[in-house]
């Protein structure tokens, strides 16, 4: 298992304006579809049993990427916005992908 096979950011947030952060989301994408310091890929997760709390999981190719994106200003302005959308402060939680199985 040794090393790192890239780095994943889990952003938890609740909002009850979940059109509008999708709509913010889908502006954001534009600046970041081939940028190559961006995310591989996000997933967006609503929780079930907590109406209004979602989980957005960012894939990166590694840790150092991931801080560029985070330095980047547009980046920061996005955060900010998602932030008034939300009904409490988002948390979040880096992680080391340390193993990954693709059952398809």
């Amino acid at each position: 298992m040794g090393t790192s096979q890239g780095f994943v950011q889990i952003v938890e947030f609740e909002t009850d304006r979940i059109d509008e952060m999708r709509a913010l989301a889908e502006e954001g994408d534009q600046g970041l579809t081939g940028r190559a310091d961006g995310p591989r890929r996000r997933l967006v997760l609503k929780d079930r049993n907590h109406p209004n709390r979602y989980l957005a999981v960012i894939e990166f190719d590694s840790h150092e990427e991931a801080m560029r994106n985070s330095d980047d200003p547009e980046t920061g302005k996005f955060a900010e916005r998602m932030a008034a959308l939300c009904t409490r402060p988002p948390s979040f939680t880096d992680c080391d992908v340390q193993d990954a199985t693709d059952f398809r």
